[in-house]
């Protein structure tokens, strides 16, 4: 393995995938590192399904409906469809085995050079410029050096170990939304017709308040899959714990694997349509809506959204609702876009400080809470990990830090990929 690499990106889910995928071709010397054996990240290690939707009917348009997350993400989505990976029962519901294929071949036939299985235990910093990484796995440590570096952790570790300055949850009081540990059952008999979701709802609410159920979430949230007999379950919710904390995901790892299981017994007791059914599969890590968010050149806000803010360096859109599930316990707020209208995120909510060759994509870049409930989805981080591999690619090139770049090529670039950005 090389030593020394033009790009490195860390985190190999939506917005890492795509940051490399771009940026190699671009024609650029790239390393993604990612801890565990695939891409996908929140997809196919958390489980989480179906891609949640970032459209809009354009009402000057006769109510034509207009992608928002366009470029490489129409791509991959594309490639999903053609090998039979994907249903839009639901939104976009997809098979994570084949998403895993789809993302691996879109690297390898780009260049990228992966390495997985590998963690970044330091980062190395002569003043601001961040000079190597310091990784692990089973051939022992080393450095990794790179003219310039993406961080599509999610938690925004590398800009953390970097000392890149950060902060987490809301404000106030720093708490985050709750964690989740999808989960899927098997061999699940649904009638044509049936309103078993109405019915499983209205005894979920009469246990709740009897104190037959400890999950704090207000309702049962279950999506179909590929498979007609199996069901996806978005609807266990550990609270007041931080994911950036090591002992306190270890906690919610546990907490939610007994909500899974007193879920499971209760459809299971009380509903003809679970009496046979089987628990397939969890997450292989608990889900974090949100964790660390960097503090940028830029600060996403919910007013922002809300004024449906456009902005010169607009590197993505999005209208994906204000949804937020309360990290006191009970409840989700939601605000809902009107037809037509959505908001743009600055290509300065990519730049942390402290770090003059770094760049940061997907839910941990510079936002706040309510802003940051948006931008979350991955059709969204695919399209920022995009715009940051470009953007590292142009810095290279031109042997500038990624906040001189020329955003007007950027932008340019993004378009003829075939992004939408105003």
């Amino acid at each position: 393995m090389e030593k020394h690499y033009q790009i490195v990106v860390v985190g190999g889910g939506f917005a890492g995938a795509a940051a490399a995928i771009s940026a190699a071709r671009m024609g650029k010397n790239v390393l993604l590192i990612e801890k565990y054996n695939c891409l996908g990240g929140a997809a196919v290690y958390d489980l989480v399904n179906p891609f949640m939707g970032n459209w809009t009917h354009d009402p000057e348009n006769g109510g034509v409906l207009v992608d928002l997350s366009r470029g490489l993400f129409t791509e991959i989505v594309d490639r999903l469809d053609r090998l039979g990976g994907k249903s839009t029962v639901c939104g976009i519901t997809f098979s994570e085995e084949i998403l895993k294929y789809v993302l691996n071949t879109m690297a390898i036939e780009s260049g990228v050079q992966l390495l997985y299985q590998t963690y970044v235990t330091a980062v190395n910093k002569e003043g601001d410029r961040i000079r190597s990484l310091t990784v692990s796995n089973v051939s022992g440590s080393c450095e990794i050096e790179a003219d310039c570096f993406i961080d599509a952790t999610g938690d925004a570790n590398l800009a953390y170990l970097a000392r890149c300055p950060y902060r987490v949850g809301r404000e106030g009081d720093g708490l985050c939304q709750p964690m989740t540990l999808c989960f899927r059952l098997g061999n699940v008999k649904i009638p044509p017709k049936s309103d078993y979701k109405t019915r499983i709802n209205r005894l979920y609410r009469e246990y709740q308040a009897e104190g037959k159920i400890k999950n704090p979430r207000e309702n049962i949230l279950v999506f179909p899959t590929l498979l007609d007999s199996v069901l996806h379950f978005n609807t266990t919710r550990v609270v007041k714990l931080d994911p950036t904390n090591a002992e306190d995901v270890t906690r919610a790892e546990i907490i939610a694997r007994e909500q899974v299981f007193e879920l499971y017994n209760f459809l299971r007791e009380n509903f003809e349509e679970f009496r046979d059914s089987v628990l397939l599969s969890t997450g292989m890590q608990i889900g974090a809506r949100e964790s660390r968010m960097i503090d940028g050149e830029y600060v996403l806000t919910q007013e922002d959204l809300l004024a449906f803010s456009k902005f010169e360096d607009s590197i993505a859109v999005c209208n994906y609702d204000i949804d937020i599930h309360s990290p006191d316990g009970s409840g989700t707020s939601h605000y809902y876009f009107p037809d037509g209208q959505y908001y743009g995120i600055p290509y300065r909510c990519l730049l942390p400080k402290k770090a003059n060759n770094l760049l940061v994509a997907g839910r941990c870049i510079s936002a706040t809470h309510e802003a940051q409930a948006s931008v979350r989805i991955m059709p969204t981080c695919c399209n920022l990990g995009e715009a940051a591999g470009v953007a590292a690619a142009l810095a290279v090139e031109n042997s500038v830090a990624p906040r001189e770049i020329d955003v007007n090529r950027l932008q340019s670039i993004l378009r003829a990929n075939g992004a939408k950005l105003d």
